[in-house]
């Protein structure tokens, strides 16, 4: 049995991969700050292989103890090791304001939720990844290479995301493969937890301004996470851009 760790793993983009990877028989290991969110995930897939575990991955404390109770859960389940590592946690909102305003505060908490949270994540895992041939995926952003503005934490966080990834696939290869994916707009308002789960309502526009012709979804990545899992065996280092062609579409004003 394979077995993965997502983080920010109970909603939105997270979620989506879980489940998929549950799907696809793997056991999976949940991280996410919010407890009702896993709460509610654990009850949709029992009894189903999965630990849904509340830590906030910037802490290196939390880290250190999610990975005891992962020894344990592997032990219980009958896994060894680590397939997959998917750093998807991060502080989901943009726009962080005009940074003459911008506390140090508030620009380390966007650094620490992506990136600190990676690094954190990736020296814990690094270990059992090599025991079989692992990948980490990091969920970065099209916002790494554009931006709207007052979004500069944010975007650095993800821009850093990707220079993570190529530097680690340099120094773990060929023992371990590691990439990005950048999603563009993706719709994840129907796999949030019950509370503040949305339908979708998107106009005309919102949909002609993909190539594609329309929105994406969390599917859509967890599509790309297999893809880069199983499919990708000479594929180190990259950055996946999913956003339906958006970032490629030149836009005048008129």
């Amino acid at each position: 049995m394979r077995t993965a760790m997502v983080t920010g793993g109970a909603q939105g983009i997270g979620r989506g991969v879980v489940e998929r990877l549950l799907g696809e028989g793997w056991a999976v290991v949940a991280i996410d700050r919010d407890r009702v969110a896993l709460r509610e995930l654990a009850d949709a897939h029992a009894p189903r292989p999965l630990l849904t575990h509340p830590a906030d991955v910037g802490d290196e404390a939390a880290v250190a103890e999610l990975f005891k109770v992962y020894a344990a859960w592997c032990r219980d389940v009958g896994a060894d090791g680590l397939d997959l590592l998917v750093s998807n946690a991060g502080i989901a909102d943009p726009v962080s304001g005009p940074i003459e305003k911008l506390s140090l505060a508030d620009w380390r908490r966007w650094q620490d939720s992506h990136v600190t949270g990676g690094f954190l994540m990736t020296r814990a895992a690094v270990p059992l990844l090599r025991e079989g041939g692992g990948s980490i995926l990091f969920i970065a952003s099209t916002r790494a290479f554009q931006s709207e503005p007052e979004t500069e934490a944010y975007a650095t966080a993800k821009g850093g995301l990707v220079a993570l990834t190529h530097a680690l696939a340099v120094s773990l290869g060929p023992d371990i493969r590691v990439n990005a994916i950048c999603p563009g707009w993706i719709e994840t308002g129907p796999w949030q937890k019950a509370s503040a789960r949305s339908e979708p309502e998107h106009r005309a526009i919102d949909r002609e301004q993909h190539p594609v012709g329309r929105i994406g979804t969390p599917d859509d990545i967890a599509d790309a996470v297999l893809y880069l899992t199983d499919h990708a065996g000479f594929t180190t280092g990259q950055a996946l851009v999913i956003d339906g062609g958006m970032s490629r579409r030149m836009i005048y004003a008129d």
